[in-house]
């Protein structure tokens, strides 16, 4: 199933066979200091940068109705952010994964983030939309 937004990310994670507790990262888009002058072009034009974690949540698909549900509820922290990265976790046997059980794979997360590695993880605009990143 491709994911393109939002809604298709939650109609993907409702149809594995396992429940799901999705997990989110959000991040700010940054320049390093030393940013030559074509990156600092390039962020300018939201085309680079490097991401830092900011957020992390994780939700049952039953938390989740909409991405405007999702955004607002990051507004509240007054966090600000530019995109935000997810993965699914599985549960067993029929039992979706506990709050206690998504912390470890969510700090995982921010360390591969930090990392640079993102490849592994679904990213969204702040309107909802899948983005890929060449």
């Amino acid at each position: 199933m491709d994911i393109a937004d939002f809604p298709s990310l939650l109609a993907a994670a409702k149809a594995q066979p396992e429940p799901q507790r999705l997990l989110f990262v959000f991040v700010a888009a940054e320049l390093p200091e030393d940013a030559t002058e074509q990156e600092r072009q390039r962020h300018a034009e939201k085309q680079g940068g490097s991401l830092r974690p900011v957020l992390c949540v994780d939700k049952l698909l039953e938390e989740l109705s909409d991405f405007a549900g999702l955004v607002a509820e990051s507004g509240r922290t007054g966090v600000a952010w530019d995109l935000v990265l997810s993965a699914g976790l599985a549960g067993r046997a029929g039992i979706a994964p506990s709050s206690d059980e998504a912390e470890q794979p969510l700090k995982m997360m921010v360390g591969a983030i930090e990392a640079g590695s993102i490849g592994n993880f679904l990213a969204f605009d702040r309107q909802g939309q899948a983005l890929t990143f060449f």
